[in-house]
Order: structure tokens, then C-alpha cells, then sequence
């Protein structure tokens, strides 16, 4: 798999913006996603075990923020089939020296962007548009015990969710996790 991109996303060396190539044509476009060995070899090298597929219905849909605690916890490899999403990491590692700070980035099926979001990193995202559909894969398989979740609107965390003129779709769990002072010590560094 040649020509793969892979950049940093900000101020988290770890967290990853990943480009594959895209062949077009007037029938439209072909690209692999994943090959283990292309990416391996551009440095991200891990196995995945799970795929994921979640759909929205409406624009403004809150998804997160999650993550997954050891022995559980997971890499996650997001991209967007359909529509378009704003995705958002916040490192929760504590001894961090970015512990509670936050990245984002737009992900759509134009774009074709992935993220990389690695363990340690609690994920979310808002739906920009009705209809979006969101796939990604994870490194180890989702067990409820090892469940968790950050308050997506914490005002510690200052995200602009970009939702002025849209009230937020959100399940009642995603309405009840903690704040991130109250976050127990789940990632060290």
C-alpha cells in the first residue's frame, strides 16, 4: 500500500491523521482503507479485532466521549462512510503533560480521512450532517465492564462542539458520564 499519509494531529504526537490513496474515475473512486502491512510499514502497526458501524439519523448527534479501561482498553481506527462528522480526542493519560487537553478534526466520506485514536485517549464526535454513518475498528474486543466515558459538554475541557444553532442528540449514558476531575486514574504515563 503505497502513498499512504500518515501526520500527527496537533499537540498529540500519537494520535493520528491517516490518508490512503484514491484512484478516480468516472465511475467514481476505489481505496483500500486498511492493509496491515502498508500501514504497518508507514508506522502504525497494530491488530485489530472488531469492527464497528454506527449510523445517525440527525445532524447535531453526540456520540461520546468513550473509551475503553484495561485489560479492554482499545486503539480505535475511525473513518466515515457517509456524511460527516467532527471528531474529537482528549487525552486522559494522567502524569500527561496535555492531560485534559483536546484535538479535532473533520472526517467525512469526501475527505476520506481516518484517525488513528490510540489508548489513553477518550473519543467522540458530532454528526454535521443527517445521516451520517461511521465505521471504525478496534484493537480489542468491547467488553460493558470495561465501559467508559467523560462528560462530552465538561466546561474543563473547552470544546466547541459546533452546535449553536443545534440542540444536541445524545443517549441518556452519554448524558451521564463524569467530569474529568472526577475521572478516575484509568491511563498512567
Amino acid at each position: 500500500m503505497s502513498g499512504i499519509k500518515v501526520t500527527s494531529l496537533g499537540r498529540f504526537p500519537d494520535v493520528k491523521l491517516i490518508e490512503t490513496p484514491r484512484f478516480e474515475d468516472a465511475r467514481g473512486f476505489f481505496s483500500e482503507t486498511y492493509n496491515r502491512r502498508g500501514f504497518a510499514e508507514a508506522g502504525v502497526d497494530m491488530a485489530f479485532v472488531q469492527d464497528n458501524q454506527s449510523r445517525s439519523a440527525d445532524r447535531g448527534t453526540v456520540r461520546g466521549l468513550h473509551f475503553q479501561t484495561h485489560p479492554f482498553a482499545q486503539d480505535k481506527l475511525v473513518r466515515v462512510l457517509r456524511g460527516s462528522i467532527l471528531d474529537v480526542v482528549v487525552d486522559i493519560r494522567h502524569g500527561s503533560p496535555t492531560f485534559g487537553q483536546h484535538e479535532k478534526v473533520v472526517l467525512s466520506a469526501a475527505n476520506g480521512l481516518q484517525l488513528l485514536v490510540p489508548i489513553g485517549f477518550a473519543h467522540g464526535l458530532v454528526t454535521l450532517e443527517p445521516e451520517t454513518e461511521v465505521f471504525y475498528k478496534v484493537s480489542n474486543f468491547y467488553s460493558a465492564a470495561n465501559d467508559g466515558g467523560l462528560l462530552w459538554n465538561d466546561p474543563a475541557l473547552g470544546i466547541d462542539w459546533q452546535l449553536a444553532t443545534t440542540e444536541p442528540v445524545l443517549s441518556d449514558k452519554d448524558r451521564k458520564h463524569p467530569l474529568l476531575a472526577d475521572l478516575p486514574h484509568h491511563f498512567e504515563i
